[in-house]
């Protein structure tokens, strides 16, 4: 393969990653507008929320298939329905068809994102691969940058339709980029594919996701415990298909592969503490700080431009000192940087949160990197698209998880903190936290709302803390093997 043709089919790729991932952020910040056009304020969150989880459930079978039927075909296959989906969200007509259209999209994004990871590992040699993967996975940094501001300049000019209908001209490139120059020699695999074993995983992840979110959510005590029975009954009858399956959706000899088992623990704690920064560093700014939400935002860009340097330091840290030498020190690293957020001042600069973010940034690209690879390469070249698939899962359960624990503590914080002050009340601490509004509030309450957020959020990065910790101790659990 030439080196053009490698671009290109390496660009057709960061397109469809920076495509998802903008769709991804990029409909809530359309979601005023969008709401006030087709009503249902109180199903909103759904717009969001059942894209994410459609993705996250969808993954794992999108890996497994590639595995058996080629990279090439299941990726087409995803652009194609994210496309379809896109546009069907533009025609939409009132709150129920979007979200049935975002299923859709869901569907689609399921495929794109593993799969386009694991055509990244078919094409690069290890020592590249971290690199590279570090490159791509930096379009979803960007794309955090860009699509508030996208959003923004879309319902302003144009109107909310477009927000979706931008899908249409990448997804078309990318779809017409590797259809004419990824080719692929793929030998399909024999035997049956597991369907009962992937009817089970869809339904453990189905059930467990939304039980996550409902945590947050005021819905009833006994739907969550009937999703957590629904949880364990059918992780349980998962575990059993797997072991009598011929070719198991995800085979549990990975899952007791103790290496394989830790960097994907890791990976799911770390993109937990990835949300902790990206929630409330711009909460802290506006909250405290009172800067305007369009500044907030920038206290975590750096962030998002060190996880592509973290990123190409562990393709060549790899090679040199080791993947877990590498991730050791790297999550030492992230702790430091972590403890400054708990003890700083309140009203610290703005350069130092930029400082803090910056190694924040640094230290998930070279941890949540190298972990990925890693993962890929134990598992070998015949379940490289499943290995990835899984890894990718951890990475949503992680942040729906720890979203899930930081909106526990951090409410549960704020509470505690208001009922101590009979003269305040939730209604305020809603204004506090968006600066546009603060002076709706009288003065003299203001220092005492600020000071009840800043221990929310000292909360908020002592679990981070614990995370790190937890993280470091799963890192020593296994011998690296030599691969």
């Amino acid at each position: 393969m030439s080196r053009k043709v490698l671009g290109l089919i390496t660009f057709a790729i960061f397109v469809t990653t920076f495509m998802t991932a903008v769709e991804g952020t990029i409909v809530s910040t359309a979601m005023p507008t969008i709401v006030s056009d087709l009503d249902g304020l109180e199903i909103m969150n759904w717009v969001v929320s059942i894209f994410l989880l459609m993705t996250a459930i969808t993954t794992p079978l999108y890996g497994k298939l590639s595995d058996r039927y080629g990279r090439k075909p299941i990726f087409l296959f995803g652009i194609f329905v994210f496309v379809i989906g896109s546009s069907l969200c533009g025609l939409a007509q009132n709150m129920i068809q979007l979200i049935i259209y975002r299923v859709i999209q869901g569907i689609g994004s399921g495929a794109i994102q593993p799969v386009a990871i694991t055509i990244l590992a078919d094409l690069y040699p290890i020592e590249k691969r971290a690199k590279i993967i570090g490159l791509n996975s930096s379009f979803w940094g960007l794309a955090s940058v860009i699509a508030p501001l996208l959003g923004g300049f879309i319902v302003q000019h144009l109107s909310w339709h477009w927000v979706f209908y931008i899908n249409l001209p990448l997804g078309i490139l990318a779809f017409i980029l590797i259809t004419v120059f990824f080719k692929e020699k793929w030998q399909k695999r024999a035997g049956k594919l597991d369907l009962q074993g992937t009817s089970y995983l869809m339904t453990f992840l189905l059930a467990f996701m939304l039980f996550l979110q409902g945590l947050n959510e005021k819905i009833s005590l006994i739907l969550l415990l009937i999703l957590v029975v629904i949880s364990i009954s059918s992780l349980f009858l998962f575990i059993k298909a797997e072991k009598k399956a011929t070719d198991p959706i995800l085979p549990l000899s990975m899952l007791s592969h103790r290496e394989f088992s830790a960097q994907n623990a890791i990976t799911l704690l770390i993109n937990g503490v990835v949300m902790g920064l990206e929630f409330y560093i711009p909460t802290w700014m506006q909250g405290i700080k009172g800067l305007s939400a369009s500044i907030a935002g920038f206290a975590v860009t750096p962030s998002a431009i060190m996880w592509v340097v973290g990123s190409f330091i562990a393709g060549n840290l790899m090679v040199k000192i080791g993947t877990k030498r590498l991730i050791s020190i790297s999550l030492l690293i992230l702790l430091l940087a972590d403890a400054s957020l708990i003890f700083i001042p309140a009203k610290a600069p703005f350069e130092v949160f930029c400082l803090i973010s910056f190694f924040h940034g640094s230290t998930f690209g070279s941890i949540i990197t190298a972990a990925q690879v890693r993962s890929q390469v134990i598992v070998g070249k015949e379940n490289v698209g499943v290995a990835t698939s899984f890894n990718t899962l951890m990475r949503y359960v992680g942040q729906t998880m720890m979203v899930s624990v930081y909106g526990i503590i951090f409410n549960s914080v704020i509470f505690m903190g208001l009922k101590q002050h009979s003269q305040l009340n939730m209604g305020m601490m809603n204004k506090v936290v968006n600066s546009a509004r603060v002076n709706e509030i009288s003065q003299n309450f203001i220092p005492t709302l600020r000071s009840i957020l800043h221990s929310s959020l000292q909360a908020v990065y002592l679990t981070s803390f614990v995370v790190i910790i937890m993280a470091i101790l799963i890192n020593q659990l296994y011998r690296e093997q030599a691969k």
